[in-house]
C-alpha cells in the first residue's frame, strides 16, 4: 500500500542463544506457568492423600524454578501467588476455602509466598546473566572469525562482502555496506530483503560527510529505514554501514560493535588501497 513503508526484514536464523521460550507470547507462557502450578497441584494433594509429609509446601516451589529459568520473571511470581493459594485452598485447614484457622498454616502460606518471591528472582537473574554471557561469547566469535577473514581478504569487494557478512550474524537484520569516493558511491554490497532507495543514500553519504551517525527516521531523510554509521579511511576511499533495524527490536547500543566492525574494515580498506597503489607503481 502506498505511503506505508515496510518493516525491515530479520536475516537468517534466530541467534542460537535466543530463547524460544522467553520469546513467546505473554499468554502462553502465562498459562505454561499455571499449568506446571496445577500439576503440582494435583501431585501435592495426591501425595498427601496417601501419606503425611512434612513441608508438602514445597512441591509448589518447582514450578517457580521452572517458570523462572523458561518463562521469565512475571510467569515465575505468578507460579508463586497460585501455588500459595493453591496450598491454602487444597491442603489447609480448613480445606477448599481459602480461610485458615490455625496460625502455623498462616506462616506456612506467607512463608511459601516469600520463598517463591525469592527463587523467582534469583533464578531469573541467574538465567539472564546466562543469556548475556552467552551472548557475549558469540559475539566474540563472530568478531574472532572475521578479523581472520578480513586479514585472508586478497581485494576490496572480498573486505566488503565479508564485513556485510559479518554485521548480518551479530545483528541479524539487513545489512549495506557501502564504499565512497569522491561523494560518489564506487561500490555496495548488502545482505538481506531491504534495497537502500535514494534518499537513503543520500543520507549514508551526508553521514560520512558530517561524520556523524545518521539514525533512521531523523534527519536529513525521516523515511529512512537505516541506521548510518560512516568510516573514515586514511588513503580516502571512505564506507558506510547500514543496519535496517525493526524499530520494536533496535538493540540498546549497537554503535560498540559497529565500531570495531568499522575499526577493522577501516584498516583493511587502507591496506587494499596500499596494494593497488604499489601495483600501480610496479606496472609503471
Amino acid at each position: 500500500m502506498a505511503g506505508i513503508t515496510p518493516k525491515p526484514r530479520r536475516v537468517g536464523a534466530p541467534p542460537p542463544d535466543a530463547d524460544a521460550l522467553l520469546a513467546a507470547p505473554a499468554v502462553v507462557r502465562y498459562l505454561a506457568s499455571f499449568a506446571m502450578t496445577a500439576v503440582a497441584t494435583v501431585v501435592a494433594v495426591g501425595v498427601d492423600s496417601q501419606v503425611t509429609i512434612p513441608n508438602l509446601s514445597l512441591v509448589f516451589v518447582v514450578p517457580v524454578v521452572i517458570a523462572a529459568t523458561n518463562f521469565g520473571l512475571g510467569p515465575s511470581l505468578c507460579s508463586g501467588i497460585l501455588g500459595a493459594l493453591a496450598f491454602n485452598f487444597f491442603l489447609t485447614e480448613p480445606r477448599y476455602t481459602l480461610v485458615v484457622n490455625d496460625a502455623a498454616n498462616i506462616w506456612a502460606i506467607g512463608l511459601l509466598f516469600v520463598i517463591g518471591l525469592i527463587v523467582s528472582g534469583v533464578a531469573f537473574t541467574s538465567h539472564r546473566r546466562a543469556a548475556e554471557a552467552a551472548v557475549l561469547r558469540r559475539q566474540v566469535t563472530v568478531l574472532q572469525d572475521y578479523s581472520r577473514d578480513i586479514i585472508a581478504a586478497d581485494n576490496t569487494k572480498a573486505v566488503v562482502s565479508i564485513t556485510s557478512q559479518a554485521l548480518a550474524t551479530l545483528f541479524h537484520v539487513p545489512v549495506v555496506v557501502m564504499l565512497v569516493k569522491e561523494g560518489k558511491v564506487v561500490s555496495l554490497e548488502r545482505v538481506g530483503g531491504v534495497e537502500p532507495q535514494e534518499a537513503e543514500l543520500e543520507a549514508a553519504r551526508s553521514s560520512l560527510a558530517t561524520r556523524t551517525v545518521a539514525r533512521a527516521g531523523s534527519y536529513p531523510d525521516f523515511s529512512s529505514r537505516f541506521d548510518f554509521w560512516p568510516v573514515e579511511t586514511a588513503a580516502g576511499t571512505g564506507a558506510i554501514i547500514g543496519l535496517a533495524f525493526d524499530p520494536d527490536e533496535r538493540p540498546s547500543a549497537p554503535s560498540t560493535l559497529v565500531d570495531i566492525i568499522g575499526s577493522i574494515l577501516a584498516l583493511a580498506l587502507d591496506r587494499q588501497d596500499l596494494q593497488i597503489g604499489r601495483e600501480a607503481r610496479t606496472a609503471s
